[in-house]
């Protein structure tokens, strides 16, 4: 199986602190995978340097079957090129409609005359239908977002980047504040989305991790310690002292 994103040698530093050090990482197609590891230990700048928000020292951000360089790339390019991103707070657009949300995120032709001249098809609607189905918020499409629970943004900022349809997934933190119900819901969208698309979960609750049932990359200090499923990652002692013996 070839690797649909493919991070090899990169290293970045901030003021002389190495925040990745000679990281090298890849994840398929359809692939579930946690990100775990100490403050600190790299996990957003890894995120941002995969978005394009922050370019490496050294190294290499491979792309798609197409080996594309995504430090080529502008965040945006990136961004239509596939990558979409979560970050750990909800951005929705609170005085808009779950519906009205979705829709705006939907990919289409962002030009701006299509934009002004965007028409509502069916097509889109049954999209929109669909979406809310994956992510628990049929019965919530005429909310305004502003209403709607803690869990149930995040749930509806997942569905605004599952619209774009993007091959990767990167979602932080996404249990942050979550009741245990809404947690496990969380857990199905994210393992339902993998079966169609690269996820990346960075996370810090392992109750959490354990129930994505995924393979597991422990990042300190800025590169890979340990990579395999949850049971292997904490039976490293590397891992027990870095992290969880904390």
């Amino acid at each position: 199986m070839s690797a649909l994103l493919e991070v090899s040698g990169v290293s970045v530093s901030f003021d002389g602190f190495k925040a990745i050090n000679n990281l090298s990482f890849e994840i398929g197609a359809s692939e579930l995978r946690a990100i775990i590891g100490p403050n600190g230990a790299g996990k957003t700048t890894f995120m941002d340097i995969v978005t394009g928000k922050t370019k490496p020292d050294e190294g290499n951000v491979i792309w798609s079957e197409n080996n594309i360089s995504l430090l080529k790339l502008s965040e945006s390019q990136i961004a239509r090129a596939g990558v979409g991103r979560k970050f750990q707070r909800p951005t929705v657009f609170e005085d808009q409609t779950v519906r009205e949300n979705l829709a705006m995120a939907l990919k289409n032709d962002r030009a701006p005359w299509a934009v002004l001249f965007y028409r509502k098809t069916q097509q889109g609607g049954e999209r929109i239908e669909a979406i809310a189905e994956e992510v628990g918020l049929t019965n919530h499409l005429t909310r305004t977002a502003g209403e709607l629970s803690h869990g149930q943004k995040q749930w509806l900022e997942i569905g605004m980047l599952l619209a774009q349809d993007p091959r990767l997934l990167l979602v932080d933190e996404p249990a942050a504040g979550m009741t245990p119900t809404e947690r496990d819901h969380t857990t199905d969208i994210l393992k339902e989305a993998a079966k169609t698309r690269a996820v990346v979960v960075v996370e810090h609750d392992m109750d959490f991790v354990r129930k994505l049932g995924c393979k597991v990359t422990v990042l300190h200090e800025g590169s890979v310690l340990a990579e395999g499923s949850l049971d292997h990652v904490t039976a490293n002692q590397d891992v027990i002292d870095v992290y969880l013996g904390r």
